[in-house]
């Protein structure tokens, strides 16, 4: 690798992309369409000593440039905005502009150079965003069922009970589209059955797994759970031995997994025995359950890795 490799920042925004490069400090703007995407490609194609290409993760207007840049074979990654914030802030960047914004991710590129993962592919975010959806929809519902209670007027009534009947039927539609996309994938129809061969894992976790979590069974126990944010991680100082804490991760991941461990630690053995040796030993509750959460992720990563389904797995 050459001393200082390139490296690119890109800034999003709904309209257009704020591109920088280093070691040169050069930047420019393309529009965030295909058109821009498309010029943006053919530049970085001509950069022989290309490294990595950094942008951040801004609600969702990254992922069409992030993944034509993927698709196009350049080394793309998408990061935490928190973790380029605490980079800016310690590399002494107080002001902020788009420009600026940009030359900071591509330094974050240089220093840290963060691992270039597989973002998937339409298919993918197709399936992800589906999972979104019915997402906002059950909160939704749930607000909606919260009103309904507290309402005493019949006019108000009927507008609620016309509300909910929209949204339950949305969320029936949404879920009808779910499984269409995967009956017509062999690999997610796979995966969807190895997943639910779990105890304590149902259709929606299953689901959430395959649409939020596509490097489940490619990566290390480890990794894995860092991802999802379920690895307790050191706070110690000195002489001090701090609490361990999970911190960050994927929120959606782990608010479905959460539940599947708390259904597994009364109907799977292998968690349920494994919840109650750590309460036993005095782990607190909610200690015990996320170790749980890590346990059954590691099993789900193995089972996706291997092929092979829960019933045909020796319990330990």
């Amino acid at each position: 690798m050459p001393e200082h490799p390139t490296t690119f920042g890109i800034d999003v925004s709904k309209d257009h992309l704020d591109v920088a490069t280093l070691p040169t400090g050069e930047t420019y703007r393309v529009s965030n369409d295909a058109n821009g995407h498309a010029d943006l490609i053919e530049h970085l194609r001509q950069i022989d000593d290309l490294d990595r290409i950094v942008l951040e993760a801004t609600g969702g207007y990254e992922r069409a440039p992030a993944l034509a840049l993927a698709d196009a074979g350049l080394p793309v990654t998408i990061v935490n905005p928190r973790q380029t914030r605490d980079f800016a802030r310690a590399s002494g960047r107080t002001a902020k502009t788009d420009r600026i914004d940009a030359l900071a991710l591509a330094d974050f590129a240089r220093a840290l150079r963060p691992p270039v993962r597989d973002l998937g592919n339409e298919r993918q975010h197709a399936l992800e965003a589906l999972i979104h959806r019915r997402r906002q929809l059950v909160v939704m519902i749930g607000s909606e069922k919260q009103r309904q209670q507290a309402n005493r007027d019949p006019r108000v009534a009927k507008s609620l009970r016309a509300l909910l009947a929209a949204l339950e039927g949305e969320r029936v539609s949404i879920e009808r589209e779910l499984l269409r996309a995967i009956e017509s994938d062999p690999g997610w129809r796979e995966r969807l059955t190895l997943l639910q061969s779990v105890p304590g894992v149902g259709l929606v976790t299953a689901l959430t797994l395959l649409a939020e979590l596509p490097e489940l069974g490619r990566l290390s126990e480890k990794h894995v759970a860092a991802l999802v944010g379920v690895a307790p991680m050191n706070r110690d100082s000195g002489r001090k031995r701090g609490v361990r804490r999970t911190i960050g991760g994927r929120s959606s991941v782990r608010k479905v997994l959460y539940m599947a461990a708390l259904t597994a630690t009364k109907h799977n053995p292998a968690i349920k025995a494994f919840y109650e040796r750590l309460r036993a030993a005095g782990k607190p509750a909610k200690v015990a359950l996320t170790a749980c959460m890590r346990k059954l992720l590691t099993i789900l990563n193995a089972i996706t890795k291997t092929g092979r389904a829960w019933e045909t797995r020796p319990i330990h």
